[in-house]
């Protein structure tokens, strides 16, 4: 296969994002420009010290590829700089062809005293609306029939209580209670706000949970996941990044999950834990069936996995092969861009070159994303965007016709 012709391909077709962090995507130049302008200490004021010491090309586990967020998060303070990197954010997706996104971000750890929730909710929406506003207005969708750029947000709870201005007083406050306990409050917390932001007129779509696996069970936070369920708020669910397939099971039985985000180990016997679970390999068949047949679309993210699981050594050796072979619905995502230096494209380039995808592969990936997103309209309104954004595909696919048949 021609690669700078697949390379071609691959940035002129729309493409979605449906697993990304608002944090782990700032532009480096941004993070240097902020952190000076809010006297925050950085390892280095240079792309390229910053590059060596925080955004690697590897890492060498899941807490050393999280170590960049003590950096992001702390230049994400105030209304003007959120609202600039999400306004950033925006357009870096535009510019290489990514259509509909989907930002996922932990509002809470935003909040101090220049901003409360609903602050938080309106710079980062009023940056992408900017954005989307610009483009959508722009030659390029008016006159040459681009799809239209469109977004949705996700915000995240945590699983454990970091170290933040609101966590810390809640801490305070609720004295009493156990850390985890005041974790699980911090959730049903955001849900409520969630609630407020989305009547006024907020793009909020779904509900998240981010934050170590292992030692803090999803099933903690199953209130706040309940209040979201009651008001109709998409739920997706990191799982299966750093543990095994209950992980996942208790995401998609307790927390009514229409998504998992990564699902690395689905397929891996020997991640689970649970003493209960006699036959691995059935229990296992059962969940992958279950998921297969209920659609529930993984976030696949390729480079962030190769990142914090080091051990998977080649990118040939992804559960992705597994996932394909078993028909599964299937997301490829970034996670982060500046934090894995990745882009939608290079995903998508990824997957072809190590799996050999084929053009409907490649087609279905996006098309499942779009059809999988939590899209902010009516559904009506999502299957038209859909239909334009399949059919924007399907012009490009044919200008590059001869591509997969070599």
């Amino acid at each position: 296969m021609n690669k700078e012709r697949l390379r071609q391909f691959i940035k002129e077709m729309p493409k979605c994002d449906l697993h990304v962090h608002l944090g782990g995507s700032i532009r480096i130049k941004t993070l240097i420009e902020l952190a000076q302008k809010r006297n925050i200490i950085l390892p280095s004021y240079t792309e390229a010290g910053l590059n060596e010491t925080v955004f690697k090309d590897s890492y060498k586990d899941l807490p050393e590829y999280l170590k960049g967020f003590d950096y992001t998060i702390a230049v994400m303070q105030t209304p003007e700089d959120l609202e600039r990197v999400a306004y950033e954010f925006a357009w870096d997706n535009i510019n290489e062809g990514v259509c509909y996104v989907e930002v996922r971000f932990a509002p809470q750890l935003c909040i101090n005293k220049l901003m409360n929730i609903n602050d938080v909710f309106k710079a980062v929406s009023n940056g992408l609306e900017r954005a989307k506003n610009e483009y959508n207005s722009s030659e390029k969708v008016t006159k040459q029939n681009f799809s239209e750029f469109e977004y949705g947000i996700i915000s995240c709870a945590m699983r454990s209580m970091p170290k933040s201005e609101y966590f810390d007083k809640l801490l305070e406050v609720h004295g009493s209670s156990s850390a985890r306990r005041v974790s699980a409050l911090a959730s049903y917390e955001l849900v409520l706000a969630m609630i407020k932001a989305r009547e006024k007129g907020y793009k909020i779509v779904a509900f998240d949970l981010a934050g170590a696996e292992d030692g803090f069970p999803a099933v903690e936070h199953k209130d706040a996941y309940a209040l979201a369920h009651k008001n109709f708020f998409k739920k997706t669910v990191h799982a299966g990044e750093a543990y095994g397939a209950e992980s996942i099971f208790q995401a998609i039985t307790e927390l009514h999950a229409d998504r998992i985000g990564h699902g690395y180990y689905l397929f891996s016997e020997e991640m689970i834990k649970n003493k209960t679970i006699k036959n691995k390999k059935d229990f296992i068949k059962k969940l992958v069936e279950y998921i297969a047949d209920a659609r529930i679309t993984i976030e696949v993210c390729l480079t962030s996995n190769l990142q914090t699981n080091p051990h998977i050594g080649n990118l040939k050796n992804h559960s992705f092969k597994k996932m394909m072979e078993n028909k599964l619905s299937i997301a490829i995502c970034t996670d982060n861009r500046t934090v894995s230096k990745t882009t939608v494209s290079r995903e998508l380039e990824l997957a072809v070159d190590n799996f050999n995808l084929s053009s409907k592969e490649l087609k279905n990936c996006m098309i499942y994303g779009l059809k999988r997103s939590f899209y902010p309209g009516s559904y009506i309104a999502k299957r038209e965007y859909v239909r334009k954004v399949i059919d924007h595909f399907l012009t490009v696919e044919k200008k590059y016709s001869d591509l997969f048949d070599k």
